[in-house]
């Protein structure tokens, strides 16, 4: 994030308020019950979601470098602590749908509170905090994220199927584009974060790889192609899973991507704007990394490393306000259009890598309490590139490095396909 202005002061406080007022944005047209219930243990209750990230700025900038900060309610350090182990003990993750009380009303009185004693420390420009704002509005990003991800999982529990908006994208009826194969021909490159502007500790530091010839697919895999594995038995196939994968898919009873329904031998699939015709143009998503690597096997390719995602985004046009991000409010894949180059390589879905999520070579953890942000994370889970539809567009960068479990389906996440050339 860019505090670079001639008018620092104001360039961070209008950078801290923008933030906040999109995280309250994503509230509109929800009910107070619709915040408070918790759908798995995976997702958060949005109410959750609107009091941790208060309470990040109350307890890592507030109590740190605020002289006369008094903390709002005690007991929020309790209940509103998501991960940090040094910083206390903390209400499970898995109960916080419980937490009837404190209501909406406080939660809102509590955000509000954090606003004004944040304000009035940016308004004192010291140095120590700069770092600080940045990631926590970095954090508060990530989180505006998981709401809409996490609001989508709830509403698509409800029979009535309600819709959060009633704006689409535009549909097509017909296909895609058929994706090719582009070239590169590897060597000894660069990936990592450069030393332009803001990023986690995760994509430290920048070094070498050298990667073999490869193809990666112009596009990402679309509904279109999902259903032609889906018809040709791909979930039905163990020869085409992992060992771990066809375990989770036979004990779940996967038969297709998260929020697919079949109904009279058509497809439909939930989402923000309600239970919606499939599109066959569209990028798939919500499905898992076992369920990416199957297909991947099924089309005779393979999952891109995230190396060779990297270094072909890293060349592309970064011309990321014409992506469809969050800011877009379409918050679901559009039609891939591209019949040359690189298409939707940003924004629309998010892009399982075969890469494990490990530190770089040289990777050092932040130090204190927020060397829990990242590193803890660093085992038994798989890179993904990209963003999707409900990503921050300010949150992204050609070295962003997202992770999730391999069983995880409930965000926007989808595949690109990859080969030894």
């Amino acid at each position: 994030m860019d505090f670079s202005s001639t008018d620092p002061q104001h360039s961070a406080i209008n950078q801290f308020q923008r933030v906040r007022r999109q995280t309250l944005a994503l509230t509109e047209g929800l009910t107070a019950e619709d915040m408070v219930v918790q759908s798995m243990p995976d997702a958060s209750p949005l109410k959750w979601h609107l009091a941790h990230t208060s309470w990040f700025y109350e307890h890592f900038i507030l109590q740190q470098h605020h002289d006369e900060y008094q903390l709002f309610n005690p007991d929020y350090q309790y209940l509103f602590n998501s991960y940090y182990d040094a910083v206390g003990p903390r209400h499970a993750r898995p109960a916080r749908g419980l937490l009837t009380r404190p209501p909406l009303k406080d939660i809102l009185a509590y955000r509000q509170h954090i606003e004004t004693h944040m304000v009035a420390l940016l308004e004192r420009q010291l140095p120590e905090v700069a770092a600080l704002l940045t990631l926590g509005l970095h954090h508060e990003m990530q989180h505006q994220e998981l709401m809409l991800t996490d609001i989508l999982h709830l509403l698509s529990a409800n029979p009535l199927a309600p819709a959060l908006q009633q704006q689409t994208a535009a549909f097509s009826d017909g296909q895609a584009p058929a994706p090719l194969m582009l070239s590169h021909q590897g060597g000894l490159l660069q990936i990592g974060a450069s030393n332009e502007g803001f990023s986690y500790d995760c994509e430290n530091p920048r070094h070498q790889v050298y990667l073999q010839p490869f193809k990666l697919a112009s596009q990402p895999v679309t509904n279109g192609e999902w259903q032609q594995f889906i018809d040709d038995g791909g979930y039905q196939n163990p020869l085409l899973w992992l060992s771990d994968g066809w375990h989770c898919a036979q004990q779940q009873g996967w038969h297709a991507p998260l929020y697919w329904q079949q109904q009279q031998q058509r497809w439909f699939s939930f989402g923000l704007n309600g239970l919606q015709p499939l599109n066959p143009a569209a990028p798939v998503c919500h499905i898992s990394y076992y369920e990416a690597d199957a297909y991947a096997r099924w089309a005779g390719k393979r999952l891109p490393r995230e190396q060779e995602w990297e270094v072909v985004a890293a060349k592309q046009p970064q011309n990321l306000h014409s992506a469809n991000f969050l800011e877009q409010h379409i918050w679901q894949p559009t039609a891939c259009t591209s019949k040359t180059g690189f298409d939707k390589l940003f924004g629309d879905v998010w892009e399982w890598t075969q890469s494990p999520y490990t530190g770089y070579p040289g990777f050092t953890a932040a130090q204190g309490e927020l060397a829990e942000y990242n590193g803890k994370f660093m085992a038994n889970q798989f890179v993904l590139r990209g963003g999707s539809c409900a990503s921050p567009r300010q949150q992204l960068r050609s070295s962003y490095r997202n992770f999730f479990y391999p069983h995880q389906r409930w965000q926007f996440s989808g595949l690109r396909l990859a080969e030894d050339q």
